[in-house]
């Protein structure tokens, strides 16, 4: 497909930012969603050990920075 590979790149020079800009988008798509599903209170990997995880917050300030 032309405009997707290394030697289009080569021919069109000016697709280099757009590619820049779209991988950037990604990359930062998938650490925010990784960042959610890690740090968010109400996200539970292990149903087990701990079914509820929001009650552990239940006496702690929320800070927003």
């Amino acid at each position: 497909m032309q405009g997707l590979g290394l030697q289009s790149l080569k021919k069109n020079p000016a697709l280099i930012p757009l590619y820049v800009c779209v991988g950037a988008g990604a990359i930062g798509a998938v650490y925010y969603m990784a960042r959610l599903a890690t740090r968010n209170p109400d996200v539970t990997w292990n149903r087990t050990s701990n079914p509820e995880p929001w009650q552990e917050y239940k006496d702690k300030q929320y800070k927003v920075n």
